[in-house]
């Protein structure tokens, strides 16, 4: 069934996170360690969700980042570090076939969302630096729904918000966690799967897959 309402996931399946790994080297640490630190960030954001909470992403991050750091060669303060991480974190550009697919659902008519566990800060800066926050109807964030994706609680809120059903949306994101929790709630999913690897099989599957938001664009309109 067409979608009337497409909703992204922003960090990593809007925003390229690979010059991360740059930022890293240029304290003194390791560019695989951007990797795992985004990593644990999700792990330590899930399992605070699980107990009940309904944890900053920007704090937990910190934390991470603070422990991670403190056990490299740092070639300046571990509180400079951190700040210089941070900061690239929250100044990403976009993959590049963002912007494009982004027009083009626009201009099929479909209602642009963003669903989050970071900030809507976050997104502001990304799409406003890429000329592209006028396509957006509308940035949520978990931090209003009361608890991460991909609790059923997060894809409700989104659902709520946007006063239409769940099944009336399409979810988008690289991640398969996030496509499950989804697919769970009642939504249908796109899965961006822009390294051409496989979908892992103890996650329901997505709907649909596609390489990028071009593709994605040519598939749903």
């Amino acid at each position: 069934m067409r979608p009337s309402v497409i909703v992204f996931d922003v960090n990593e399946t809007l925003s390229d996170l690979s010059p991360l790994g740059a930022r890293f080297v240029e304290v003194g640490a390791s560019a695989t360690a951007a990797a795992l630190w985004f990593a644990s960030v999700l792990r330590d954001g899930f399992a605070l969700t699980a107990a009940g909470e309904n944890p900053s992403f920007s704090g937990v991050a910190r934390d991470l980042l603070a422990a991670q750091l403190s056990e490299a060669q740092l070639n300046r303060s571990l509180q400079d570090a951190a700040a210089h991480i941070m900061h690239g974190f929250a100044h990403l550009e976009m993959h590049p076939d963002v912007a494009p697919g982004l027009e083009a659902l626009d201009e099929a008519g479909f209602r642009l969302v963003t669903l989050s566990n970071g900030a809507t800060s976050v997104a502001d800066q990304l799409f406003t630096a890429a000329g592209v926050r006028e396509r957006f109807e509308r940035l949520l964030s978990v931090t209003d729904a009361g608890a991460w994706k991909p609790t059923a609680t997060a894809y409700r809120y989104a659902a709520k918000t946007c006063e239409t059903e769940p099944g009336d949306m399409l979810m988008v994101a690289v991640h398969p966690w996030d496509i499950d929790g989804a697919r769970r709630a009642g939504m249908q999913t796109a899965w961006v799967n822009r390294s051409a690897g496989p979908y892992p099989a103890s996650f329901l599957e997505p709907t649909i897959t596609v390489s990028g938001l071009e593709e994605l664009a040519e598939v749903v309109a």
